[in-house]
């Protein structure tokens, strides 16, 4: 009897999940702000935002990618009915350099601290 009692009481439980991811630190604001296009320089910018991501060689020049990642997620399963939702926003920021390592132009996005949680269908 035990047998049949246990899987039946497992598909009667519920369950439920959440959880958060966070990669790297989000981009400052007020740092990126001091960039100054035909002012700075790749050191200025490395004592602003610290190491980058990643780095792109441009022909003579190159771009720099500063970025974190927040993503939040959640997951509701009843019976044989099951949900989930996971919504990832990122800050990015890129930076250009001349061949002289001077800051041409830069561009960010700052929208790791939107993510929220969620599920489909509700």
């Amino acid at each position: 009897m035990l047998r049949f009692l246990l899987p039946l009481l497992l598909l009667l439980c519920g369950s439920c999940y959440m959880g958060e991811v966070t990669q790297d630190q989000p981009l400052d604001p007020a740092a990126i702000s001091q960039l100054q296009p035909g002012t700075n320089t790749a050191s200025d910018v490395v004592r602003l935002l610290g190491a980058p991501n990643q780095v792109v060689e441009l022909g003579s020049g190159s771009a720099w990618l500063y970025q974190a990642t927040n993503a939040k997620s959640m997951g509701l399963w009843l019976l044989v009915f099951g949900t989930y939702g996971n919504d990832a926003q990122a800050d990015r920021c890129w930076v250009f350099f001349d061949q002289n390592n001077a800051l041409t132009h830069y561009g960010a996005t700052l929208n790791a601290d939107k993510s929220e949680y969620s599920v489909s269908g509700f």
